[in-house]
This record gives C-alpha cells, sequence and structure tokens, in this order.
C-alpha cells in the first residue's frame, strides 16, 4: 500500500445533502449512512447540544423552557452558521468517518439559486466541522446524476427537485444546467399552508410536527378517488383548551393548492425559457421528479395535465440528491465540470 493509499484508508471521504428538512451523509465505500432530520436541540442555559437529528425531532413542540428546538438550514441554506457547524460536527461523529491522518474530503449539494455569500457559509460550516476539501454541486444536478441520467450526453433533460426548503428546476445538457429555477417553497412551506388553515378556518393551533403527518397522510395535488378524513388534534385559540376536530383530504388539498400553484406556474415558465430542441427531448423522455414532495399524492398527475408531459416519479425519491453527490465523490475528475468551483485548504 502507497503512502498516498494509506492516507486515503484513513480519510473516508462524504458526499452530504444538507437539507432544510433532513441531511443525508454518503461515504465512499459504505452507501448512504445517515439519514436524520436536520434538527438540533439546545439548552439555554449553556447553548449545549442536547439532542441531534431524529431525538430532536421527537421533541419538536415538547420541549420544557430551558430547551429549544432550533432547525438551523431554512430555504435550502445555512440560517444559523454556529449550530449548522455543530450538527455537521456531530452527524459526521455519528458515522464514524475517521479522522486519524487528515479530515475527509466533502462534495455537498446546495440549491441552484444559491448566492455567493451562501456558498461560502456551506464551505466554511464544512470546513470548520473537519473537512480538507469541499467541493459543492447543485441540487437538481446531483438529482439528475441520483436518478441514473447520464448528464454528458448531448440531450435535454428536465428534473424537478422538490426538497423542503426549496424547490430545484432545471433544463440539463452537455455537463450543464441549461435553464434553472430555484423557488424558496417546498414540504415545509406545504406544512405551513396547513398550520395557516387551521387557524385560519378551526381557530386551532397545531405544531410543525402534526401538519407534516397531514401532508404526508391526507395531503393531495389532485382529487382522490376516495377522500380520506382523519381527526386532527391542536388547542383552541379561543378557549385555551385542547380540541379534537375532523378533516378531509378535500380541505387540505385546498390549503396547499397556493404553494403547488406557485411551483407549477414556474415550471410552465421553466418550459417556455427552454430552447426548443432540448424541449423535442423533454417531450420524448418525459420530467423527471424527485424530493420528499414528489412524494405528494397525485403531484405527478397535476403537473401532467398542467404541462401535457410525461412526469416520472424517481425511484426513492428522498435519497436522488445525496445518491448523486455519492456518485461525484466517488469520480470527482469525472465530474470536475459541474462542480460549483472548489476551494482547497
Amino acid at each position: 500500500m502507497g503512502f498516498s493509499s494509506i492516507f486515503n484508508f484513513f480519510s473516508n471521504d462524504v458526499a452530504i445533502d444538507l437539507g432544510t428538512a433532513n441531511t443525508l451523509i454518503y461515504v465512499k465505500g459504505k452507501g448512504i449512512v445517515l439519514d436524520e432530520p436536520s434538527i438540533v436541540a439546545l439548552s439555554k442555559n449553556n447553548d449545549k447540544i442536547v439532542a441531534i437529528g431524529q431525538k430532536a425531532k421527537e421533541m419538536l413542540g415538547r420541549t420544557p423552557d430551558e430547551i429549544v428546538t432550533i432547525r438551523p438550514m431554512k430555504d435550502g441554506v445555512i440560517a444559523d452558521f454556529e449550530i449548522t457547524e455543530d450538527m455537521l460536527r456531530e452527524f459526521i461523529k455519528k458515522v464514524e468517518v475517521s479522522r486519524f491522518l487528515r479530515g475527509p474530503r466533502m462534495v455537498i449539494s446546495v440549491p441552484s439559486g444559491i448566492t455567493e455569500v451562501e456558498k461560502r457559509a456551506v464551505r466554511d460550516s464544512a470546513e470548520h466541522a473537519g473537512a480538507r476539501e469541499v467541493y459543492l454541486v447543485a441540487e437538481p444536478m446531483a438529482a439528475a446524476i441520483g436518478v441514473g441520467l447520464d448528464i454528458h450526453q448531448p440531450v435535454g433533460n428536465m428534473i424537478i427537485d422538490i426538497g423542503g426548503g426549496t424547490t430545484e428546476i432545471a433544463v440539463i445538457a452537455l455537463s450543464g444546467i441549461v435553464s434553472e429555477t430555484s423557488l424558496r417553497i417546498g414540504g415545509d412551506e406545504m406544512n405551513e399552508v396547513i398550520l395557516q388553515f387551521f387557524k385560519r378556518n378551526y381557530n386551532l393551533l397545531i405544531g410543525e410536527k402534526t401538519a407534516e403527518e397531514i401532508k404526508c397522510s391526507i395531503g393531495s395535488a389532485v382529487p382522490l378517488e376516495k377522500e380520506i378524513t382523519v381527526s386532527v388534534k391542536g388547542r383552541d385559540i379561543v378557549a385555551g383548551v385542547p380540541k379534537i376536530i375532523e378533516i378531509s383530504s378535500v380541505d387540505i388539498r385546498e390549503a396547499l393548492s397556493e404553494p403547488l400553484s406557485v411551483i407549477v406556474d414556474a415550471i410552465k415558465l421553466s418550459l417556455e425559457r427552454t430552447p426548443p430542441e432540448l424541449s423535442a427531448d423533454i417531450l420524448d423522455r418525459g420530467i423527471i421528479l424527485t424530493g420528499g414532495g414528489a412524494l405528494l399524492k397525485g403531484i405527478d398527475e397535476r403537473i401532467k395535465e398542467e404541462t401535457n408531459l410525461p412526469i416520472i416519479v424517481a425511484d426513492d425519491p428522498l435519497t436522488c440528491v445525496v445518491r448523486g453527490t455519492g456518485k461525484i465523490l466517488d469520480n470527482i475528475e469525472a465530474y470536475s465540470k459541474i462542480l460549483l468551483k472548489s476551494r482547497r485548504i
């Protein structure tokens, strides 16, 4: 084993999908080793981390005054620099990345509409969390690679990645993004409109976690064959006491109509901006849906109705971005053209 091989042996490189809702980590040679909510629970008294990831999510809305739950990522970018750094460090510790000789190389996916300042924040957080080198890649490009598309071909592919904080719409050809739209609307916004719907129509306060459960269980983008009804528990705003109400999937669909309309309009606009040759490719190949939002009931039908194009929901849409980021990590040289400027430490 040569000296550089020994170096690599002790340094597990990692690929990270640093998402608003979840952080996924892929370790070279091991595959996806972590998939946890991007949530940190802190003690107000000494700013010490009490819990992270899934354990912190279970505390959401249930913590005593001295513990606060924080989501350091907002709209796909870092909202709280120090906590993101701590969260990354803890997650990397969890996956037992060896730092015996030197820190790992990290490939991190970021929204395509990210600013230079936001890029710098991601890079700095990763470096402070122990990275030796940091490479950034646009999420739709990572998702396309994760789905198995050959992005080097002179063929147009349209990919829509609906994440927790952002929706990325991109047309990809010849290792580049031909047209892109990055909306700061995603699963979180859908949770928020459900929350507001209950407040406005039923004077009922529900938590973020409850809103997400409602979206996943009965949320839909088109009428369902059999509409579903569930019981929702919350607090009556007027009386201040716990209350339970019955709610139908029809109501939730109405609540979700606004963010879904914004996403659909952005898709149409993106198609209008696409060069005609690539439009013909998209007509043949369809639009690929990835990200957690792709799991919303009937979202593919809704986009198909509005665009008259075939819609393909990716297999395991939640892991497409991290799988693609992992493929880039496994062969950085082959994908060097698509990286968003790397910086060596």
